[in-house]
């Protein structure tokens, strides 16, 4: 079974969206380790969400559209908690079986996660 490029397509603008989302939250925050936290995320994501895509790419060939809807969420637990449940139903549907490279990439989009939700969790 191929790639699916619908949803590596939705998980790159997923994360796109995460990263904006990420920073709004990070200039609203009157929280310096919050501010600090949604920093260093949405410095890190977008790296990882463009050589997700191009490992993609250049196995599957490109990517048609990015079809993801924006959808802003209110606090930081609401963002990584969606990313998490995005990650828990969708994440084989990313490549095949056999893609290891590409679930490493993507296992370092989640750790990414797992991190920031780490310091916003314990870190005041």
């Amino acid at each position: 079974m191929a790639g699916s490029s619908t949803a590596m397509g939705q998980l790159v603008m997923l994360l796109f969206h995460a990263r904006t989302n990420a920073h709004v939250l990070h200039l609203q925050t009157r929280s310096y380790a919050m501010h600090k936290a949604l920093n260093d995320f949405y410095d890190a994501v977008v790296p990882l969400a463009d050589g997700l895509a191009e490992s993609f790419q250049g196995q599957y060939g490109l990517i048609p559209e990015f079809p993801a809807k924006y959808t802003p969420h209110d606090t930081p637990d609401a963002l990584f908690t969606a990313l998490v449940s995005w990650f828990a139903e969708h994440r084989s549907e990313c490549g095949a079986p056999g893609d290891t490279h590409l679930q490493n990439q993507i296992d370092e989009v989640v750790a990414l996660v797992r991190e920031t939700q780490y310091k916003l969790k314990f870190l005041r």
